[in-house]
């Protein structure tokens, strides 16, 4: 499947002295500089009428830029008709609450049966945006909000807004321990250098920052909520084990789970019982990348996130504790 572009404007003084790449992605904000560079070394550009393959050129006033090329069907998976929990969409954008046990990307081990061959099968034409028109991604078993852009443009401008830190992401969790605080979590994180599922912080890893407040004390848990500044993978899980205080049921990051101390035989069997990470993607904030309103979506905590905080809400009571 492809989708035929034209595109046409003229160089002004603002462009004057740009690089030919730097131009067009001012003239054209809804395709990314690296877009435009393929289209310009393909031979999909010209300049008053003539074939310009270098993207280092130099351009200047009152020039007449034309681009004629064809966006090609970017996904090779498959459409499969799966469900998929729409908060909101129109012809540009739309935004799932995305269910736990439900990858995002295909991947070793998970090539069908995601979030991408469901949104294939809803919206066919997602194939001609890279990835699918996702912008963002959440851990198989973390629950919550995610934005998908359904054209290349809205994809670009997501994108920016992205790396711009322009879209806020809040989440709920439920840690280890009982902090007295909330705070800032800013190390780097990176590939974890023993363990290839892992990510850990590390001095050459990529700036991250999480911030988190308190929402509610138990008696030896903390409900949290926590902002995003940056979107590493694992970030929220690698973050709060870090200051040791682990996601509850986090397979990868908690280590062995140990004994609740004090806690009855039916807290620690409900703890067991919580086979993932209690992590949910809440709250969702951004820009249309289209009509430019400001837009805001909730998504309410999941059934066993709540039985979650209403067993640790009990504990703490029966102990006489109030927080």
């Amino acid at each position: 499947m492809t989708q035929h572009v034209e595109l046409h404007g003229v160089f002004t003084s603002t462009h004057l002295g740009m690089r030919l790449d730097q131009a067009l992605a001012d003239l054209f904000p809804d395709y990314s500089r690296s877009r435009i560079k393929e289209w310009i070394l393909e031979g999909a550009v010209t300049i008053d009428g003539e074939k310009v393959t270098k993207p280092r050129e130099k351009v200047i006033v009152d020039q007449l830029v034309e681009i004629s090329t064809t966006l090609e069907e970017e996904v090779t998976s498959r459409p499969q008709d799966i469900a998929l929990n729409i908060v909101y969409e129109d012809e540009h954008i739309l935004v799932i609450n995305k269910p736990a046990d439900l990858v995002v990307h295909p991947g070793a081990g998970n090539m069908d049966g995601t979030i991408l061959n469901a949104l294939l099968f809803h919206c066919p034409d997602i194939a001609n945006v890279p990835r699918a028109g996702i912008v963002h991604r959440l851990d198989k078993d973390t629950t919550g909000l995610m934005v998908v852009a359904k054209t290349v443009p809205a994809q670009t401008h997501l994108v920016a807004q992205l790396q711009a830190r322009e879209i806020t992401r809040e989440y709920e969790a439920i840690v280890h321990g009982t902090l007295t605080a909330g705070g800032t979590v800013d190390a780097n994180i990176g590939r974890h250098p023993q363990k290839r599922t892992h990510m850990a912080v590390t001095e050459i890893g990529r700036p991250s920052v999480t911030h988190y407040r308190i929402a509610e004390k138990f008696r030896s848990h903390t409900r949290l909520r926590l902002r995003l500044e940056t979107g590493r993978t694992h970030q929220i899980r690698v973050h709060m084990a870090h200051v040791k205080h682990p996601l509850v049921g986090d397979p990868l990051y908690q280590g062995r789970p140990r004994p609740t101390k004090g806690a009855s035989e039916e807290m620690q069997t409900v703890l067991k019982g919580f086979k993932r990470q209690a992590l949910h993607a809440v709250k969702l904030e951004l820009e249309h990348p289209v009509t430019s309103e400001w837009m805001q979506w909730y998504a309410p905590v999941p059934e066993d996130m709540v039985k979650l905080t209403e067993a640790l809400r009990a504990d703490t009571a029966e102990r006489g504790m109030e927080y």
